[in-house]
This record gives structure tokens, C-alpha cells and sequence, in this order.
């Protein structure tokens, strides 16, 4: 297998990459948030059919608040890296092969061997690459041709790092 294609210098693009990825390793905030708020409101209402509103209603508001702003960290974060990320717009391209994932942008370059390759995540714009349990980098599909795109998909689901699809 060797599929190559080109990135575009559009600034819009490093804002997509930086946002995906945060979005990778922030999810837990907001499923932690989710929790939060749902044991904070389950305990507000059982502390005022209790009768300990007064003195137990702090304790449920404050979990709630903490449950509400850490649902809302993953948004912030996500709308920080468009913003900051737009200044990064330079040309790249991806060659992948059997054996690696080669990554250039601008005058620099990378790659990830297959062999250190944990797992791939499915995203709708991306497939991330997982070394360890750390999100690496992103494939981008749409650059992609179809053709190209359904190879990698097979390749990568034979190597067991990608799971079939929905």
C-alpha cells in the first residue's frame, strides 16, 4: 500500500486537527460533568424531601455548578484551539505505506511506525492515530481519495486497530 495526497495551506484546517484532538483528550470532562450534575440534582431533591434543604443545599449546588463548568471546559478548550491554531496555515502532505505514516508541514517532518500504532479512532473528518493511549496525529479522509480512503480502511481493520464499520 502507498497512498499520498497533499494538505492545502488553509487556515482553516489546523483549527480542525487542534479541536478534534482536544476534543480526544478533554471527553472525560464532560462525562464527569454529566455525573456530577445528575448526583448533584438527585441529591438536591432528596435532600429537600428530607427536610435537610438548608443545610445539605450547598453541597448539591456546588456540585451541580462544578458539574455544569466542567461539561462546559471541553467547548472552551475546543473554541481556544480554532482560534489560536488559524496562524498555522502552511502546506503538508501524508504518505502512508505498510510500514508507516509519513506527515510533512512545511519545512517539517514525521511520521509513526504502524508498529507503535495502539489503536485508530473513527471521527467524521478524521481517523486518529493512538500511540499509547494518546491520541498522535489525525488522518484527514477527505483529502483522500474514495479509492485510497477504503484501502487504508481495510488495511487498518486488518491490523486490528480500527473496528468494522457501524
Amino acid at each position: 500500500m502507498r497512498i499520498r495526497f497533499d494538505v492545502p495551506a488553509d487556515p482553516a484546517y489546523p483549527a480542525r486537527v487542534a479541536a478534534t484532538l482536544a476534543g480526544v483528550r478533554l471527553r472525560r470532562f464532560s462525562y464527569i460533568g454529566a455525573v456530577l450534575v445528575a448526583v448533584g440534582a438527585v441529591g438536591l431533591v432528596l435532600s429537600r424531601g428530607l427536610g435537610w434543604g438548608e443545610r445539605a443545599s450547598p453541597l448539591w449546588l456546588t456540585l451541580v455548578l462544578a458539574g455544569v463548568l466542567s461539561m462546559l471546559y471541553l467547548p472552551w478548550v475546543r473554541s481556544r484551539a480554532r482560534r489560536r491554531s488559524g496562524d498555522y496555515a502552511v502546506e503538508g502532505a501524508y504518505e502512508i505505506t505498510d510500514d508507516n505514516i509519513m506527515m510533512r508541514s512545511g519545512a517539517e517532518s514525521g511520521g509513526i511506525a504502524w508498529d507503535g500504532v495502539a489503536q485508530v479512532e473513527d471521527n467524521p473528518d478524521f481517523w486518529i492515530v493512538f500511540v499509547g493511549r494518546m491520541p498522535a496525529t489525525v488522518i484527514p479522509r477527505w483529502l483522500m481519495s474514495a479509492e485510497d480512503a477504503e484501502t487504508l480502511r481495510a488495511f487498518m481493520t486488518d491490523r486490528g486497530l480500527l473496528g468494522p464499520r457501524p
